[in-house]
Parts: structure tokens; C-alpha cells; sequence
């Protein structure tokens, strides 16, 4: 049987004075990715996957009083993982691939000299969390022990180096599946690869590491049977076997770790208070924030800084990529790229908002309509099939199917402005860059190639300027009634 996990750590064992100090081991190229990119810069759920390992120990740094930056220990053949991270992490340089223990001896010149406890994790499991980490470390000062290690009884250890324990549950050594006994393959406890060390001992005897077989790598899970020559105890914490210490070693891996983020970031939003329809098909980059009573539909993907206002719904077929959404929005089945949609505007379905517009405060965009650099005023409808490019909208303007703003002549693109209550009649094609003024009209068909002023009607091709005709009033059913001439007589 699988042993519970760990409880959470008490505040009763407290760091050790000086403090603690993380080591990342993040300098594999990581080959059975088939990638140029490290592996460690790989995404998942939009950030890579070493930026959710720094995250469990910034849960331990900010609990931690003492806790020093993180120190990830990279190679020159994953020097591009330094970039992303500087901001975070410090780094030591590996100058060659001879395996954890070297590793982690080029790390410990870069530790703080008043350190007391390393933690040594692995820069490619991103489902570990803080309180994972708090677990091994708790442990080892319970005891001062010269090392924690974290451990998982595996459904299936295959060639996994086992745990063994001594007559009193304390861990005698790791042996290798290769180097096991027959007995102690039977074992299906094994090393998960997080440790706790104590900074002392560790820094008198990472230099006993002797070269291994034919790599002659230097194997940090030897450290274990130099701490029981010394009489020190080695804790193991072992934890059930649900995943969150797998690495990743392929994109088969990386689409799991992917699936098991996922679930564990959709949970959390379903706990805060958002509806989602089928949270199987809901795909949310981890940055994505969503307010209370928002209802995700079936097969929506939200990208990048992407934020969802109260009580808006996301239709089925809506991809969304570091764009703003208000409160009280609709949209459904459209495509919208690191744009603004206001409180109480409504897009699509099938309408496509290109990166730097907006559509203002309880406006519409409808079928098959594309704005690209277009700013929407508030109550103002572009509802079929049309195109505004580089264009400014005015409040309760009505943009008619099929207009077009010809922005672009070939070397430049040019803005149109369109003006408050301005009515666009169908396939008016406006040839940037133009000014349509306020309660201006196009007819229908027009080509508009001049400027029309406020309260003018626009009409043909080119399009003339012309005064607009008043409107119709619905006639009184009596009077027409009384215009009309009986049978016989004639009329009025």
C-alpha cells in the first residue's frame, strides 16, 4: 500500500539559521526532446517548464525567512535558459555533462557561505510544489539529518534506483537497478530526486564523489553511502506515486506534465467561482485570470495575459490570445489577438479582432467581421462581413455588410475616422485616408475617395457629396385613409 503524503510542514521546525539555499539542475540538453530548444524552455500551459520549478521554491522562499535566490546550474549547450531567468535565478556554470554530482559541486561555489541547508531539485518537474519541498526539508531538520530525500512507492519502478532501508526505516543506500539484487528489485521504492542536504557536510564531501563506470560521471545519490560511513542519518519522505515528481524527457511526457497542469489550474478557477461547461476542452495558459461568474463554454483556448471580466461568457470555438474581455461581455466562436473588448459588448460568431483594437462599452461585432487596429465606439454596430483597418469609430455608429476601409496603397497603411451616429450603407468601400464627420451617410455601393462632412450623404462611384433627404414618417392610418376615394367618387 502507498503510504499518504507528507502533511504539511508546522511551523514549529524552523529553518536553520543562516538559511537555505535551492540548486537546479537544468543543464541537460535534454536530446530525447528532438529539439534545438533546451529542455528545460519547453511550455507548458504557456510558460517553461522551469519557471513552475522556480515557482515551489519561491512558495518556500517566501515562508523562509534567510531563503537566498535559487542557483540553476546550466551548460554552454543550454546557455539560452539563462535569458528567460536572470530576474529570478542565479546560475553556475557545468562545463561539461559528468553527471548530479558534478553538478552540484558547480553549484556550491555560488552558494552564500552562511547557507546551512541546500535543496537540490530538478529543473525538469514541473508538477512538484512548495509544499513537496517543505516536506523534505522538514524532515531533515527534524532529525539534523545530513540528508532528506524525497522517495515514491511506483506501480511501476522499472529501471529506477531503489531505496533501501535500514532495520529502523532510515535509508541505508540507493542502489541502481542495474547494480540490484534480485530481492531488492522486488522493491518498488525509488529515489524521486529531490534532496535536503546539510550545507556543512555536503560541502566537506561532494569532493569524495569517485567517478562511475565507463562514463565516469560523478552520481549525486552516492552521497548517501558516504553519509552513512560518517553516522549520519539519510530521511527518506516518500510520497504517493500520482506523478508530480515525472520528469519529462519527451513530448509524449510534456503533453502529460501539460494535462496534469491543466487540470490542477482549471480546478482552481472552477473553485473561485467560474463556470466551465466541459473543463476537459478548456485550455488556459497559466497567466490567463478569469473573474467570478465567468462561463467558459466547450473548446476554448485563452492565451498569454489574457483576462476574463465578471459575469462575461466565452462561447464554444473562442480563442483568445493576451487580450482584455470586461464584464458582462459575449463572445462566441471568434478569434481575438491582444485586443479590448469593453463591458457589455458582444463578438461574433466567426468575427475576427486582429492585434490593437477595441470595441468600446456595450458594442457589436457580428458574422465574419475583421478589425485589425481599430478602435470601436461604444453602442456602435458592425455586424457582416466587413473589414476596418488603422480606423477610428465613433458612439452608435452603424457600419453596414460588406465595407471595407482601404488602409494599405502599397507602401503605407493610412486611418479613416468615422464619426458619431455616422451610417455606413453596405459595400461602401472607404479609401483611406478619409474622414467620414458626424451623422454622415454613405449610400449603398458608394466608393468614398474624399472626406465626407458631418450630416452629408455620400453616393456612387466615386462618391459625390449630397445634402441628406429628410426622413420618413410612418403616415397616420386615418389620414391615409381619408385621401383615398370612395367607389364612384373622385378622389380627394
Amino acid at each position: 500500500m502507498n503510504p499518504p503524503s507528507p502533511e504539511p510542514p508546522s511551523s514549529s521546525v524552523s529553518a536553520p539559521t543562516g538559511g537555505t539555499t535551492a540548486v537546479v539542475l537544468a543543464a541537460g540538453l535534454g536530446t530525447r526532446m528532438k529539439s534545438t530548444t533546451p529542455k528545460v524552455l519547453h511550455r507548458l500551459c504557456g510558460r517553461p517548464m522551469l519557471a513552475y520549478v522556480l515557482d515551489a521554491w519561491t512558495e518556500v522562499a517566501t515562508t523562509d525567512d534567510g531563503a537566498a535566490r535559487p542557483i540553476v546550474v546550466y551548460s554552454p549547450a543550454v546557455d539560452a535558459i539563462r535569458a528567460p531567468f536572470e530576474e529570478r535565478a542565479d546560475f553556475a556554470l557545468q562545463d561539461e555533462p559528468r553527471g548530479t554530482g558534478d553538478a552540484v559541486r558547480a553549484a556550491l561555489a555560488s552558494v552564500p557561505e552562511d547557507a546551512t541547508e541546500i535543496l537540490v531539485l530538478s529543473g525538469d518537474v514541473p508538477l512538484i510544489t512548495g509544499e513537496d519541498l517543505q516536506a523534505v526539508l522538514r524532515a531533515r531538520r527534524e532529525d539534523d539529518a545530513a540528508i532528506a530525500l524525497a522517495s515514491v512507492f511506483a506501480a511501476d519502478p522499472a529501471r529506477l534506483g531503489r531505496v533501501i532501508r535500514g532495520e529502523f526505516g532510515t535509508v541505508e543506500s540507493i542502489v541502481e537497478a542495474n547494480d540490484a539484487t534480485e530481492d531488492e528489485l522486488l522493491n518498488n521504492e525509488v529515489n524521486a530526486g529531490l534532496y535536503a542536504f546539510d550545507a556543512d557536510w555536503l560541502r566537506r564531501r561532494i569532493g569524495s564523489l569517485e567517478p562511475s563506470g565507463a562514463t565516469g560521471e560523478l552520481y549525486l545519490t552516492e552521497l548517501v553511502r558516504l553519509a552513512r560511513e560518517d553516522g549520519r542519518l539519510v530521511i527518506a519522505v516518500a510520497f504517493e506515486d500520482d506523478g508530480r515528481f515525472d520528469g519529462i524527457n519527451d513530448r509524449s511526457q510534456l503533453a502529460a506534465a501539460e494535462w496534469n497542469l491543466r487540470v490542477r489550474r482549471n480546478e482552481e478557477h472552477m473553485r473561485d467561482g467560474v463556470t466551465m461547461r466541459d473543463p476537459s476542452t478548456v485550455y488556459l495558459d497559466w497567466d490567463v485570470t478569469l473573474a467570478t461568474d465567468v462561463t467558459l463554454e466547450p473548446n476554448v483556448i485563452l492565451r498569454g495575459s489574457t483576462s476574463i471580466g465578471e459575469g462575461s461568457m466565452i462561447g464554444p470555438g473562442t480563442h483568445i490570445v493576451d487580450s482584455t474581455i470586461g464584464r458582462g461581455a459575449r463572445v462566441w466562436a471568434s478569434v481575438i489577438e491582444s485586443s479590448v473588448v469593453e463591458d457589455e459588448a458582444t463578438v461574433g460568431p466567426f468575427s475576427h479582432l486582429r492585434p490593437g483594437s477595441v470595441v468600446g462599452r456595450g458594442a457589436e461585432v457580428g458574422n465574419y467581421a475583421e478589425l485589425k487596429a481599430t478602435h470601436l465606439g461604444a453602442g456602435s454596430k458592425q455586424h457582416h462581413m466587413s473589414y476596418l483597418g488603422d480606423a477610428e469609430i465613433g458612439e452608435n455608429a452603424n457600419i453596414g455588410a460588406g465595407t471595407i476601409t482601404a488602409n494599405y496603397d502599397g507602401t503605407h497603411k493610412h486611418r479613416t475616422t468615422i464619426g458619431d451616429g455616422a451610417f455606413i450603407g453596405v459595400d461602401t468601400m472607404i479609401v483611406a485616408p478619409r474622414d467620414i464627420g458626424e451623422g454622415a451617410k454613405t449610400g449603398a455601393g458608394a466608393v468614398v475617395t474624399k472626406d465626407v462632412p458631418p450630416g452629408k450623404l455620400a453616393v456612387g462611384v466615386p462618391a459625390r457629396i449630397r445634402e441628406q433627404r429628410p426622413k420618413r414618417t410612418a403616415a397616420d392610418p386615418a389620414e391615409v385613409k381619408a385621401t383615398k376615394a370612395e367607389p364612384g367618387e373622385p378622389p380627394a
